[in-house]
């Protein structure tokens, strides 16, 4: 029997932390039709056939919380969506992605199901998703499926789409340090922490790497003139300009010499420990391409190195290796390169290899002619065939790198001016000051790459990405601003408003993004209903942002989650058990309270969760706080309001016509309700009794979590004058 395929209705993007998970993530209604009545275990030789091509699905622990778990579910039956949720997350795991969260749910239309994984990236794992459907059909109806060529697919675009590994290092970093990231472009430029506290990343190159500096660094000539003038190690040498030139300095500072571009990169076109006229004529022709000129200088003796650079400091080393294969008698060398080198699984064109592929280029073929040899020469068993004296730097040598060394290449980075520097030099040994030895440092660049560190070819990894964070975020600063979020089914405008009032008056530039517009300080940036994702993102990357003020809507925190990972302040004016959202599956006040606990969720562990003491379902989110609790309301007898003051939280009241802030059992009067109410004609029947003075009370709560002091609160309320043009603000 063959069944019909699982139709995917719509997937919704969620770019943030949403009612199911902190990361992004992908909502899919998934209707799986007549396979409603199949479940796994009704479907004859499904489970095995798909354990056969996911193996590693028995790493899926499931409900039952051990390894092995979803294969006993599957055995024991379960449904068709379920089992795309995990295919999914196996084939984003397989194609270089691992981990993440997962969830099917039933909706209340029979046979669709929501399905939900993470997504590292949107267009991988909506193609994942697209395979997962695919591959389970193929397993359901006993047909081929060529899983190989699927992974390697998704494999092919997670290079392609996701960071870069030098990037995702320094991410990884920061988020372990609690800085927030924001992907800026489809490359590696990404902000790291949030507006005006935010710095930038270019893979290795971060905003306070001089333009000047990494111009100074192309010109190999200019570089080596500074460094020397400062008493750096050099090699002696010059550019020159003609084939006799070359000739003529290869003369003047004795040989061998090395002939490189000055302004090349990657180790194109260098030739080293060249001997002789033709040599040399060669090696200029070839250096000429690659660059706009050529430099010759000493050979110096001794291994090549890349020392990176830190904010002045010396924090990793790697040290190159010659490439050679030995002769069997049977093989050319081209092939011996095949299959002594280039089969070493180190050796890719991928980012994620340490050891580039070796090719037969045009210092290759001068090597191999000093052999007498050529690349189809077949050399006899046992002769070790030199290929390439430089490059493969990625032998880790950081322990022993003599302090002198260190220091030398840390001055180096300071004359250049790059805060961040890969400093090649070549030397007999490491561990020994590069003087006596004749060592020299022949190169300093700027935005050096990291995976030679990251992932060495022999030795332990180093935290590069770490050390650039912290030469990025001195001590505690974690790149944060002050950032609010409100939500709630009513009254979230006006508070949105008066706390980024509050916070203007602070001396915050604040950004507002409510259901009024973007507002800038006191400029309108943007008219019209901007309480959505995209607004907040703008904001959160503006530069002149000391503080965040966003309103996120129940629509927005279902259909594309928060624009921030963490926040200081959380406010939830109120739970409508009644409120729906029919296109969304959220239709009852237990979902809706999963959908509003998500701005709960996310408070920092130094933040407050602002919540009405009035809503028993807001009260109930105190709970899932990491922060402080602040309750408000206008009746101080309620039950959550005296037990939490009892306990000592704080709280904000109204009593005896007064708003009070409370700390345990002492209360602190800050101003009368009567002098609240701004003059007539300036929206004062937005302080009537009810939902106004509850937002207003959320406010003056939220202030007291951002330790503004009670005389700027008073003087913000005496000062506040409402704009809800095209604005809901009551019930």
């Amino acid at each position: 029997m063959k069944h019909e395929d699982i139709r995917i209705l719509g997937v919704t993007h969620l770019n943030g932390p949403s009612m199911w998970t902190y990361q992004p993530a992908l909502e899919a209604l998934v209707d799986i039709g007549a396979l409603e009545d199949y479940p796994s275990n009704k479907l004859p030789g499904f489970v095995d056939r798909l354990c056969a091509w996911l193996p590693s699905l028995v790493e899926h622990r499931c409900s039952y919380g051990e390894r092995g778990g979803f294969v006993r579910r599957l055995q024991e039956g379960t449904w068709p969506a379920h089992i795309m949720e995990h295919v999914t997350l196996e084939l984003q795991n397989m194609a270089g992605m691992p981990g993440g969260f997962g969830k099917a749910r039933e909706v209340p239309i029979r046979g669709v199901y929501k399905v939900v994984v993470t997504a590292w990236h949107e267009d991988v794992t909506r193609a994942a998703l697209t395979t997962a459907r695919d591959l389970v059909m193929a397993a359901i109806n006993d047909e081929p499926f060529d899983v190989p060529a699927a992974v390697q697919q998704l494999r092919e675009m997670t290079d392609d789409l996701l960071l870069g590994p030098s990037t995702a290092s320094i991410v990884e970093a920061a988020e372990q340090r609690g800085i927030p990231f924001i992907r800026l472009n489809t490359g590696n430029l990404v902000q790291l922490g949030y507006g005006a506290r935010m710095r930038r990343i270019w893979t290795a190159e971060t905003d306070l790497t001089s333009a000047i500096a990494e111009g100074i660094s192309r010109d190999k000539d200019l570089t080596k003139q500074l460094l020397q003038a400062c008493g750096v190690p050099v090699p002696q040498g010059r550019l020159v300009d003609s084939i006799e030139d070359a000739w003529e300095a290869a003369q003047e500072i004795g040989l061998p010499v090395v002939v490189k571009p000055y302004d090349g990169n990657h180790g194109r076109g260098v030739f080293t420990n060249v001997g002789t006229q033709a040599e040399i004529e060669k090696a200029y022709r070839v250096a000429e391409e690659e660059g706009s000129g050529v430099i010759v200088e000493r050979f110096v003796r001794g291994h090549e190195h890349r020392l990176l650079v830190v904010g002045g400091r010396m924090v990793a080393a790697a040290r190159g290796e010659p490439a050679s294969v030995i002769g069997d008698g049977d093989h050319t060398i081209r092939e011996l390169i095949e299959l002594q080198l280039n089969s070493d699984p180190r050796r890719g064109s991928g980012e994620d290899c340490p050891l580039n592929y070796v090719r037969v280029d045009s210092a290759a073929r001068l090597e191999l002619d000093r052999q007498g040899l050529d690349a189809d020469s077949v050399p006899e068993a046992g002769r070790n065939v030199l290929i390439q004296r430089s490059g493969n730097v990625a032998f880790d040598v950081t322990d022993q790198v003599h302090p002198d060394v260190a220091a030398d290449v840390a001055l180096a980075a300071r004359v250049v001016g790059l805060d961040i520097a890969g400093v090649d030099l070549v030397a007999e040994d490491v561990a020994k000051p590069l003087a006596p030895q004749g060592g020299a440092i022949v190169e300093v660049n700027a935005g050096p790459g990291l995976l030679m560190h990251l992932k060495p070819a022999d030795g332990p990894p180093r935290p590069v990405g770490r050390a650039i964070v912290d030469h990025l975020f001195a001590g505690e600063d974690n790149g944060r601003i002050s950032v609010v979020g409100v939500t709630g089914t009513r009254g979230t405008t006006p508070v949105a408003q008066i706390v980024a009032h509050m916070l203007r008056l602070s001396g915050k530039r604040v950004g507002l993004g409510c259901a009024t517009g973007m507002h800038l300080g006191r400029r309108r940036i943007e008219h019209g209903d901007c309480a959505n994702w995209k607004t907040a993102r703008r904001l959160l990357q503006n530069r002149l942002v000391d503080a965040a003020v966003l309103e996120n809507g129940p629509w927005t925190l279902a259909n594309e989650g928060l624009a921030y990972d963490r926040c200081q302040v959380g406010i939830v004016t109120h739970l409508d058990p009644y409120g729906a959202l029919p296109d969304n599956f959220i239709d009852t006040p237990e979902q809706m309270f999963r959908l509003l606990r998500t701005q709960v969720d996310v408070v920092l562990a130094r933040g407050a969760a602002v919540l009405n003491a009035h809503d028993p379902a807001v009260v109930e989110m105190a709970g899932l706080c990491d922060g402080e609790i602040i309750f408000f309301g206008s009746d101080p007898a309620l039950p959550a309001m005296v037990a939490h003051r009892a306990a000592g939280g704080r709280a904000i009241l109204l009593t005896d016509g007064n708003i009070a802030i409370a700390n345990g059992h002492d209360q602190d009067v800050i101003v009368t309700l009567e002098a609240a109410a701004p003059q007539a004609g300036s929206g004062s029947d937005i302080w009537r009794a009810g939902i106004a003075i509850e937002c207003l009370l959320a406010a003056v709560g939220a202030a007291c979590a951002l330790n503004l002091r009670s005389d700027l609160i008073a003087t913000a309320i005496h000062t506040f004058v409402p704009d809800y043009a095209g604005a809901e603000v009551s019930a």
